[in-house]
């Protein structure tokens, strides 16, 4: 489900465009029976709506939000979609928890980009895919909290209980497993 990331005349740099403008509108797109919209698109008066992928506030160009990263950039905006599912009806899936659609992951910024589970994957156990797709579309925010908290350790590693300490390995074993580069498929099953 998508959350609105701009308000109403904020300042945003359009990333497509090339230009700063304001939001005119905010416009959430509704489904029948879902409690949040799917998607959220502003007008911001250059002929189109824009996603929040299209545009950067003005605090984040201006570094005053958080580092100025392309790669947090690029990840903050993963979230779920809900295709409709093309094989069975509503009737044939109601014990689904969204009947007659299944999570579609967008990675990308155009909605075009992500991942997706197979029809008969998700039938055989759709509260399991549902989990699935909700904690892929967090692990860029955990990502971050993994790197906050290797980079607050590395700044105060005295005076750390040993509970924090584990922790803090622990999330300096996952970006070490994110960030490495193998250079071959071996490599990357040892």
């Amino acid at each position: 489900m998508a959350k609105a990331l701009f308000h109403k005349a904020q300042r945003v740099f359009v990333k497509p465009v090339g230009t700063w403008a304001l939001v005119e509108k905010v416009k959430p797109h509704w489904v029948k029976d879902v409690e949040e919209p799917l998607r959220v698109t502003y007008e911001v008066g250059l002929g189109r709506e824009f996603t929040a992928g299209e545009l950067v506030s003005e605090d984040v160009m201006n570094g005053r939000d958080r580092k100025n990263d392309d790669a947090d950039l690029n990840l903050e905006y993963w979230r779920i979609q809900r295709a409709r599912n093309r094989w069975q009806e509503s009737e044939q899936t109601s014990s689904h928890p969204y009947p007659g659609t299944f999570p579609v992951i967008m990675t990308d910024e155009n909605d075009w980009g992500g991942w997706r589970v197979p029809g008969s994957e998700y039938d055989r156990d759709p509260q399991k895919i549902e989990y699935q797709a909700r904690l892929l579309v967090n692990a860029p925010r955990m990502l971050k909290v993994c790197r906050a908290m290797a980079e607050l350790a590395s700044e105060s590693d005295e005076g750390m209980p040993d509970e924090v300490k584990k922790t803090v390995r622990e999330c300096q074993l996952i970006l070490r497993h994110v960030y490495e580069i193998t250079d071959s498929p071996k490599m990357a099953a040892e």
